[in-house]
């Protein structure tokens, strides 16, 4: 098990709660987070996670996209909690389609937004994780500290 961090202590060291996961894979590949205040999007530049450091795209989200990204996160998460209970089935998972129709419409009004741009900053990231459960609806089980790429 990895290493877990106080949340104060993790906001002191400059890092930034990941309020959605949009892809795990060895670790987290894309996401939504904020950094000095502003949401951001990030997205896995490598998908080889054995190579240091691990670089990002890294790119603002407006106000809206912030809001639409946290109600399909809060869909996902609560589905999540049910499958974790028991209650739920992996047949019914709102990312297979079909399943969640205001799932479904955020997805298509999302995922063109989720490609980083030409401009997007290259930065390198610090994971850490708070040891609070990993899918919440609040967000996720782990932190980020950025530096410029290197």
């Amino acid at each position: 098990m990895a290493e877990t961090w106080d949340e104060q202590q993790l906001i002191a060291d400059g890092f930034g709660h990941v309020c959605v996961e949009l892809a795990w894979y060895d670790g987290p590949r894309s996401g939504l987070v904020g950094i000095d205040g502003v949401a951001h999007y990030f997205q896995c530049d490598d998908v080889d996670f054995s190579r240091a450091p691990d670089e990002y795209f890294v790119w603002p989200a407006s106000e809206i996209l912030v809001t639409l990204e946290r109600e399909q996160w809060g869909i996902f998460a609560r589905w999540n909690q049910r499958y974790e209970a028991g209650t739920a089935g992996i047949e019914s998972h709102p990312g297979q389609g079909g399943i969640d129709a205001r799932y479904d419409e955020l997805e298509a009004l999302l995922a063109p937004q989720r490609q980083a741009p030409a401009d997007a900053r290259r930065l390198v990231a610090e994971w850490r994780f708070d040891g609070e459960g990993r899918y919440r609806v609040d967000g996720v089980g782990y932190w980020v500290r950025w530096s410029p790429d290197r």
